[in-house]
């Protein structure tokens, strides 16, 4: 099984049955070409495999159904050199259930200064192994409550400094929101990861501004909704502009249920004073914090109607090696064991099934999570 195959089945997005739709080869050395051209001859169903390489200026728009992408023999590398699809991104998607595997998306401007890597229009999308390099944002959606987004095992890093406040990812009023084992850093005024979705899942990931990094928030949920953030390492840089590291519906409430449970997280701040690690609005949220490491200066300010348990001040000695991000607890930390039960929301228990690997990805836990924070062994 490929890397990409364990990946997917991870995931839970295997099995791989025999594709029944038409299949596409592009490449150098296919009668296809050029993603472009076999935007325009792929039809619904269609599975579209790309032989690794650089696309130069290659871009292209996808209104089909069923759609999926998948690079062949190694990476496949889209370059924008100025090329831009209607205005928006090296890739527009439209359609419904359509997947991307193992596409490296660089360095696309627009007009309006707001170019990602793709832009989802409409339909749902899942992304397996794919990166986002030096693009005014990573990957952003329309705000259209129909769009579901899938991202796993995904890398999105430097952001390059232009004007405006870019974000390696920027998520719209969507419906659903799901993020697993991926990693983003080289943050640039923005926001590392920003979503307004009704339901968000960020599960296993790495959110780390590291050194020269200037991202504002780490996370944030400008509209609130419901967002489960369970087993990520999130560190703030010592070079950011915002005094927060999390936050949470402080630009209104747009969804009928508010509620954040940020649970078994490794939470870190680099600066060397001040802070405060979560804000969170309208006042009546719910919000559990559960099992949590804090490590670094800021403070924990809390409603006393959040639910509060099992999260400890963590000194930098207690990890194996906290100065080359291993935040993984010594055999003799004190910290070892001190997890408690943080109950079920929104039908999935909050307690971690895996542990992010880095550079992206996760691997499944041997047994129930017993230590807080984002790793268990």
């Amino acid at each position: 099984m490929t890397r990409r195959r364990e990946l997917l089945a991870a995931a839970g997005l295997l099995p791989f049955a025999a594709h029944a739709g038409p299949i596409l080869n592009v490449g150098p050395g296919q009668a296809v070409k050029s993603l472009a051209a076999a935007a325009r001859q792929a039809r619904d169903g269609t599975l579209i495999e790309v032989e690794a390489g650089d696309y130069i200026a290659d871009v292209a728009a996808w209104p089909q159904h069923d759609l999926t992408l998948r690079a062949v023999g190694g990476r496949v590398r889209l370059v924008a050199a100025g090329a831009h699809a209607q205005g928006k991104g090296l890739f527009v998607t439209t359609g419904q259930r359509q997947r991307i595997e193992g596409f490296d998306f660089t360095g696309c401007t627009v007009p309006d200064r707001n170019g990602a890597g793709i832009r989802v229009e409409a339909g749902s999308l899942t992304l397996v192994d794919c990166g986002f390099r030096d693009n005014e944002n990573g990957l952003m959606t329309a705000n259209n409550e129909g769009i579901e987004l899938d991202i796993v095992d995904c890398d999105f890093g430097s952001i390059p400094l232009r004007e405006g406040k870019t974000h390696n990812i920027y998520v719209g009023a969507i419906k659903r929101l799901a993020v697993t084992g991926s990693y983003f850093h080289g943050g640039m005024l923005g926001h590392l990861l920003k979503s307004r979705a009704a339901v968000n899942h960020i599960l296993y990931n790495r959110l780390t501004d590291e050194i020269g990094g200037r991202a504002s928030y780490e996370l944030e949920f400008p509209n609130g909704g419901v967002a489960v953030v369970m087993g990520n390492l999130i560190m703030q840089s010592s070079t950011t502009e915002n005094p927060h590291v999390i936050s949470f519906g402080v630009e209104g409430a747009r969804w009928p249920k508010q509620a954040l449970y940020l649970v078994h997280n490794t939470l870190v701040d680099q600066r060397p004073s001040g802070g405060i690690w979560l804000r969170v609005s309208p006042p009546q949220t719910e919000v559990v914090l559960a099992n949590n490491l804090l490590v670094g200066t800021p403070k924990l300010a809390a409603e006393g109607h959040w639910t509060r348990r099992a999260n400890f001040a963590a000194d930098w000695d207690e990890f194996v090696r906290a100065a080359r991000d291993d935040y993984r607890l010594k055999p003799d930390s004190s910290l070892r064991g001190k997890a408690q039960d943080a109950g079920v929301a929104e039908g999935m228990k909050l307690a971690p099934m895996r542990e992010y690997r880095h550079p992206h990805g996760t691997v499944a836990l041997g047994g129930t999570a017993r230590h807080p924070g984002a790793f268990q062994s």
